[in-house]
């Protein structure tokens, strides 16, 4: 097989590759011989269908797979060996002629490709690169220890209800006369909260109540939807919309929650495998924790503004734009032209983001390996547990929980792009000069909004 390659111009090229029937000729015998073997045609024997009929059957759908193959295998083989790097995936010519897979027997196939252009990223310390270093305050902490106080409290029987407390008890279906309702609603140990109800007057009515007490109330009006009165009451949704009677509703109990107090049994609830920790021992621990969360919000606004500035050193290099346009499409059938023309731009930027990084991997000999992947799924399962409030889960089960995550092979990839573009920025803090600036969170939000 002969393979040659015509330039266009700097960025896009045209593959074309001869394929004679000495390059397919014996694979295309094998499988057929194979076929005669296994072939069952009415009125001959296994293994002795005469192999012209197979060749009259099969010949044309041999021919079409094995050339293709064979076609796709050195095609790909080239461009893995080449001293270039193509953008998107090779694309059948504009020029290709109709290949006649019925009389041909050498075969012709063309291939528009991209090239990525060369890139050189030199950072010196000239360059200057803002670093937002966000402060932990006594308001951060403190909303932290509130949170641990509400995780780690717990519910207490009271007296009298508040707006928050949650009562239980029995509610019955009322007729006209304010009796109860033949056949009504009767829910048993439902539990509701003043505080869900959304007439005013309603609330104080619950205000206050103790055991045993009755209030009379229409539930369509009291709560804000009918999914609510229908868990409530325990009926269908679709039962709520006729609904328009009154109900007793009798307290049985209250309770109350309490969060837990700042004391030693608070400590250990959150820090279990330590002893004797203080108050001030957990609000140094809980900062530290704030503060390495945070980072990853400075590291997030950082790769935005380090994107921008490096992007725009590689805003002039060439790029083919309409091959580029030709895969899109061809890769996303169902893009609208208003959507390609609306994203596009932002496909182009992404792509110059990418080999900005190039070019800085490349100048660095920055290479990703297996440890910096399980690194940052490390960090994404932390994060997950964090959500939940488990905030020390040992190593051993958050890379267990990584190894889990990264099975799913689009997450997989989505972590290593991210673990090398952190290696990437590691390297641009290194090489640039930081300009850090200490801000509060709510004005970094602000910043970022």
């Amino acid at each position: 097989m002969n393979i040659t390659k015509q330039d266009i111009n700097d960025v896009n090229a045209v593959i074309t590759l001869n394929v004679e029937k000495s390059d397919y000729e014996e694979n295309v015998n094998r499988v057929l011989k194979d076929y005669r073997k296994k072939a069952n045609v009415p009125g001959f024997r296994p293994g002795k269908v005469p192999a012209s009929l197979i060749q009259k059957m099969y010949g044309k759908a041999v021919l079409f797979d094995e050339v293709n193959k064979l076609m796709s295998d050195e095609l790909n083989k080239y461009l893995s060996e080449a001293d270039f790097q193509v953008l998107g995936d090779p694309l059948p010519s504009e020029d290709q002629e109709t290949i006649d897979f019925d009389n041909q027997e050498s075969f012709e196939f063309k291939f528009d490709i991209g090239i990525s252009p060369e890139v050189e990223i030199s950072l010196t310390k000239r360059e200057k690169l803002k670093y937002y270093d966000i402060q932990v305050d006594d308001e951060l902490i403190n909303k932290q220890v509130d949170y641990y106080r509400s995780r780690f409290g717990k519910q207490v029987d009271v007296e009298e209800a508040e707006e928050k407390d949650l009562l239980k008890g029995d509610l019955v279906q009322l007729d006209e006369a304010g009796n109860a309702l033949e056949g009504g609603i009767e829910a048993k140990n439902v539990v509701l909260s003043p505080e869900r109800v959304v007439v005013e007057d309603l609330k104080k009515e619950f205000l206050g109540k103790v055991k045993g007490k009755t209030i009379r109330f229409n539930p369509k009006t009291a709560f804000e939807n009918d999914a609510e009165v229908s868990s409530l009451l325990n009926i269908k949704k679709e039962e709520v919309a006729d609904l328009n009677s009154e109900f007793n509703f009798t307290v049985n109990e209250i309770s109350h929650f309490e969060q837990a107090e700042i004391n030693e049994d608070l400590f250990k609830q959150i820090y279990p495998e330590d002893e004797g920790i203080t108050e001030e021992e957990m609000r140094k621990r809980i900062a530290d924790e704030i503060k390495e969360n945070l980072i990853s919000n400075s590291d997030y606004k950082f790769l935005l503004d380090a994107k921008d500035k490096l992007v725009d050193k590689v805003k002039d290099v060439e790029l083919p734009e309409a091959f580029l346009k030709r895969w899109v499409v061809a890769t996303n059938k169902e893009l609208t032209d208003e959507q390609l023309e609306k994203e596009f731009p932002m496909f182009l930027e992404d792509l110059r983001w990418n080999m900005v990084k190039g070019a800085i991997a490349r100048a660095n000999e920055i290479k990703l390996e297996e440890a910096d992947i399980m690194s940052y799924a490390k960090k994404v399962a932390q994060s997950q547990f964090a959500q939940y409030g488990m905030t020390n889960v040992p190593d051993e089960h958050l890379e267990n929980y990584a190894k889990e995550i990264l099975k799913n092979q689009d997450q997989s990839r989505n972590i290593s792009e991210r673990a090398f573009e952190n290696k990437i920025l590691d390297k641009v803090k290194e090489l640039v000069k930081l300009d850090v600036e200490e801000i509060t969170l709510d004005a970094f939000n602000e910043l970022v909004k």
